[in-house]
Order: structure tokens, then sequence, then C-alpha cells
């Protein structure tokens, strides 16, 4: 018989499948950059390293294909999904706005128990940073910004975030493969840490500001310009960021 824990109010609740254990680890072997974007998953060499058989580690592939970390090619096999110098365009762009957005709407906070809650995530944002887990390191990031864009109070805009989640996590796993060497994970908390106390202090340009400087020219410099896939539109918006027009905030 299965072991089972038991749950709050009594409610039992069956352990994790292999398959989910199996594509929980492999989905933070990639956000923390350990399987490198376009890197081929070999079937054998996963089910080796995670101690799977094939049928678990297949239906993990699967999961991740639906989240979009994955890329399944007919006759190639599966590779961890690459992003373009367009995709990065995109995403950062359409995440600053969003983030705008939010402080427009949410700074001064209204209500202290959206301040609670970006509280709570930050410090579990911390203990992944104490733990050494960069995949879960990238995770609990995300979740950070994300409860910083529910101070505005406006569930659209944070749902709308939130299905950027794994996009947005790409992106951060790259520049943090470009700093990793520069900046300590418990050094990055620490910069988010700063970042939610001008926010409790309640002033919305202030924010905005702190938002600005929030990212790195290396995450253009080191990691973009590396990057296939450019548009007039991303080459445009690359030159402007490198002559000081804007910071590329993908971290």
């Amino acid at each position: 018989m299965t072991a089972v824990d038991i749950g709050g109010r009594g409610r039992i609740v069956a352990p994790p499948s292999m398959a989910e254990l199996a594509t929980s680890a492999l989905r933070g072997m990639i956000l923390s950059g350990e399987l490198a974007p376009g890197e081929r998953l070999v079937e054998t060499k996963l089910t080796e390293l995670l101690g799977v058989s094939r049928p678990p580690l297949r239906e993990a592939l699967q999961t991740l294909g639906y989240e979009g970390l994955v890329v399944a090619h007919p006759r190639r096999g599966a590779f961890v999904r690459s992003l373009t110098r367009h995709d990065v365009y995109e995403i950062v762009t359409l995440r600053e706005e969003l983030e705008a957005f939010a402080v427009r709407l949410g700074v001064p906070v209204r209500d202290e128990r959206r301040l609670v809650a970006c509280r709570e995530a930050l410090a579990a944002f911390a203990d992944a940073g104490r733990s050494g887990d960069e995949g879960l390191f990238t995770q609990r990031k995300y979740d950070f910004h994300l409860s910083i864009v529910a101070v505005a109070g406006h569930r659209r805009l944070t749902e709308t975030y939130r299905s950027l989640s794994l996009q947005m996590q790409l992106c951060m796993a790259l520049n943090r493969s470009a700093r990793r060497d520069r900046e300590s994970l418990l050094q990055n908390v620490e910069r988010h840490r700063e970042l939610l106390e001008i926010v409790e202090a309640g002033d919305p340009d202030a924010v905005q500001e702190a938002l600005a400087d929030h990212g790195h020219g290396s995450f253009l410099v080191d990691v973009v310009d590396r990057l296939e896939g450019g548009t007039p539109e991303s080459e445009e918006w690359l030159a402007a960021r490198r002559a000081g027009a804007g910071s590329g905030h993908a971290n």
C-alpha cells in the first residue's frame, strides 16, 4: 500500500508520483541554467541522472512541453526551449509595462494585507537564496515580483502577469547566468528587500525609478547579444538600452 500524508483537518494527501518528482527536478534544472536553453534532453542520461524509468520521464517532458519549457521536434527529440532576441524584447517590455501599471494603481498600498503578502514572498525568496537551490531561487524571485504586482488589487492584471510566469523565469535564469560570478544569491535578495522598502514607503515615482534601476546592463551585453532571432523592433530596443535610454529590467 502506498504511504500517504495526513494534511490539514485530517485530509489524506497522496505523495507525489515519480512523474511529478521528475517534472519538478527538470523544471528546477532548466530554471537554474543547469540545463541550458537549446540543450537536447537525452532520455538515457536523464533516467540515470534522476533515477526514474522512461515512462515517468516522458510524462515529465510532456508536462514541461505544455508549460513551454521544453520543445519536442519530430525525429530529433526534446530540447530545452531557447529564447530569441525578439522573445526577450517582448517578454521584458511587456513585463515592464505590467509592473509600471501595477505601481501606478497600487502605490501607496491601500491594504496592509497586500504588503504582508509581499513580505512573506520575500521571506520565501530569502529562504531559497540560503538553500542555494538556483531553480527554486528563480521561482521564488518571480513569486516576489508577482506579489508586488498584486498590490494593485487588480485581479486581471495579476492574472496576465501570472500567465507569463515561466517565460519571465527563463529570462530571469538567463540574467542570473550573466551575474552568477558577480552577485551572490543573498546579495540578489537584498536588492529585492530594498525594492520592497521603497514600495512600503509609498512614493510611486520612487518605486518606478527603483524598478528602472533594478536591472543590469550585463544581461544585454553578456547574454542577449549572444542570442539569435533579432528583428527590427528588438534591435532598435537593444540599441536604445545600450545607449542608456533604459535599464534592461530582466532580473
